[in-house]
């Protein structure tokens, strides 16, 4: 995978620009289980670049520790601690696709839980320096390039509590700090920063010596602020970092704000009152609990970057597609007339995926976490059945946390405990050896797969943002809170129709759906309906796209006999999802897990909780797509419409 990227880069390079980093070339989350053994943790950031490796026990007291390049393997400052630095076998090496954890306890105690987070350096996103102090003010350069959003500085030789510059600290962040091992609000000091605001290439130390004492040494980690700025993405012209701030308004539904992109990771901090450093992402669970209905409230999982206290759960903050939404009253994020402050990573990938396998997976269920291993990271969506026995298709999605939804009844979201998505290499709905027991997988990425989650306000002509990055070809749309249909968009039966996930019938005229409107590459468009639009409810879509080579959401018209779908694939589909448009017809499913082979095939069904039909043959194997079969002409009947969406 790194060296994929590497090549990229370089390619883009040799091209004159035009493309940059992204997003998860320089950031990653990632969570994993300790076994107290030397192992190399590979999260396809390159060190070797330089950088700073965060990380932290979720179940048990352990301090926060962090290592960077500058400083050197081993060398360890705690954000919960004003000691001086320490020698920690926690990270060993840096390496070119992340890093060597050693048998330090801290980092890699047998059984425990932890989780890391790894900033590289680069231009307008992050930086790292150290210097030795002097005892008078001074200037120290920086790569960042850009405008400094957050600065965090620790004294590695003595105890001293950390210093945090934020450019939206006051309105003169620069005679301000914050402590990040402290709860406590903004300080004013002209001995830190000398009252001197940093540029695109220096900041300013003042007397103090918390950041400048004579003859000692720091450590420095710059954040940027990207505002229209960024030069990441395949356009080269995209922001994946903001510093920003807010004020609370004290009500269940806060502020939402505008980052311009999704966020993955997020720092939140009140800075005119007592408060914790606040961290969240979307690894450990950050989730949408959009509309404050009957459905089970999703729980984020936080850590405190001034304790080491273990992980809690809390409902506080939701992300969205173009930011986030404070969803409580919690004087922590919301209170009425409370100032706050945050840094805020984009959400990824940014590059488009060039193979199936490492967005989409089918797999069995096991007996350990997780219960079902996908040949990529990040699991965001999934549908589960028993294939063998009657039971409903349970539909759910990293956004929604451990809730689920019904393909084939109207019912509203519930929660089931059992869900993990806190896993690298798959996700968890339970243990068990069923070999019956499917789960059927995506990642979100650029072009393929999109889930967005929303408030609806039952107005007509209301659009949502979405970061398909294409058009959608086809939405599951369901109110997560009212026990109504499913309703779908398909672009072959268009944007005056609409079909139901969990019925059988053909497409429908309705202006209430999608306001006649087609979706673009960045909105789609929902009219009055509750189905897609319930004023105050919590929704969600789960979005499709045609790739190349990937997926292909398509139509065709039946002719009674055989015939080949082409999808444009070289090896066959993996997965496909037939359903008559013109006329009433089961959604039906089947993939190469259960089998598609030149004769009978296992056929579920989504608008239907019967097990799988093992005794017919309406599918077979064909190299660019899929072959229809003839057979009792469900599913190829002469002059009959059918949608279809396939993966590789």
């Amino acid at each position: 995978m790194a060296t994929k990227k590497k090549l990229l880069e370089a390619a883009a390079g040799a091209a004159g620009g035009g493309g940059g980093l992204n997003v998860e070339d320089v950031f990653s989350t990632y969570l994993y289980e300790g076994n107290s053994s030397t192992r190399n943790i590979q999260n396809g950031v390159d060190l070797t670049e330089g950088g700073l490796v965060w990380g932290k026990a979720r179940t048990q007291s352990y301090k926060h520790t962090l290592f960077d390049t500058v400083r050197g393997a081993n060398n360890a400052i705690s954000s919960d601690r004003t000691t001086a630095e320490v020698t920690e076998t926690g990270v060993t090496a840096f390496n070119s696709n992340g890093f060597t954890l050693g048998t330090w306890a801290g980092l890699n105690a047998n059984g425990e839980d932890f989780a890391s987070w790894t900033f590289r350096k680069a231009p307008r996103f992050f930086d790292c320096v150290t210097w030795t102090g002097t005892g008078s003010p001074r200037t120290i350069s920086h790569n960042l390039g850009t405008t400094v959003g957050c600065m965090l500085v620790k004294r590695t030789s003595g105890t001293t509590n950390w210093r945090v510059y934020h450019r939206s600290n006051t309105s003169q962040p620069e005679t301000e700090y914050l402590m990040l091992d402290m709860t406590s609000s903004t300080i004013d000091s002209s001995t830190v920063w000398n009252d001197t605001a940093p540029t695109d290439t220096e900041f300013t130390v003042g007397t103090s010596s918390t950041v400048n004492g004579s003859g000692e040494t720091y450590v420095a980690y710059l954040f940027a602020h990207n505002d229209g700025d960024g030069d990441f993405g395949p356009t080269g012209d995209q922001d994946i970092i903001k510093c920003g701030s807010y004020t609370g308004n004290g009500s269940s539904t806060g502020p939402e704000i505008d980052l311009g992109f999704e966020p993955q990771w997020l720092m939140i901090k009140r800075t005119d009152a007592s408060q914790t450093w606040w961290m969240m992402d979307i690894m450990r669970g950050f989730t949408s609990n959009y509309g404050g209905g009957t459905y089970d409230d999703p729980l984020d999982k936080f850590l405190r970057a001034q304790s080491n206290s273990a992980e809690e759960s809390y409902n506080l903050v939701g992300p969205n597609s173009t930011g986030f939404q404070l969803e409580s009253d919690d004087a922590a994020v919301n209170a009425s007339g409370g100032t706050y402050i945050y840094i805020a990573i984009r959400r990824g990938p940014m590059a488009v995926p060039e193979s199936a396998t490492d967005v989409f997976d089918i797999a069995t269920r096991d007996a350990t976490h997780p219960s079902f291993d996908a040949s990529f990271d990040t699991v965001d969506f999934s549908f589960v059945k028993n294939s063998a026995t009657t039971g409903s298709w349970r539909v759910s999605s990293r956004l929604q946390g451990a809730n689920v939804l019904y393909s084939d009844t109207t019912a509203a979201e519930a929660s089931y405990s059992p869900i993990e998505w806190d896993h690298m290499d798959g996700w968890s709905y339970g243990v068990g050896t069923a070999s019956t027991f499917y789960s059927w997988m995506w990642k979100r990425a650029p072009n393929y797969f999109d889930a967005v989650a929303y408030t609806g306000n039952g107005t007509a002509g209301r659009t949502v943002s979405h970061n398909l990055g294409v058009a959608p070809e086809m939405m599951w749309v369901k109110n997560r809170v009212d026990s109504v249909d499913w309703w779908v968009y398909h672009k072959d039966t268009g944007e005056t129709k609409r079909l139901y996930l969990n019925q059988s019938y053909a497409a429908l005229g309705n202006a209430t759906a999608w306001n006649d409107t087609a979706p673009t590459d960045s909105v789609f468009t929902v009219g009055t309906s509750s189905q897609t639009n319930g004023s105050g409810d919590g929704m969600i879509a789960y979005l499709f796209a045609s790739l190349d080579g990937v997926s292909k959401v398509g139509s065709y018209t039946g002719n009674g006999s055989n015939q080949n779908i082409d999808c444009g694939f070289s090896s066959g589909a993996r997965f496909v999802i037939v359903k008559a448009s013109s006329t009433s017809g089961q959604w039906a499913v089947w993939d190469t897990e259960r089998g598609i082979v030149a004769g009978d095939d296992s056929t579920l069904y989504l608008d239907s909780t019967v097990a799988a039909d093992t005794d017919l043959d309406f599918i077979d194997p064909y190299s660019g797509g899929f072959n229809i079969t003839n057979n009792l002409g469900n599913y190829n009947a002469s002059g009959v419409t059918y949608i279809f969406y396939a993966v590789a």
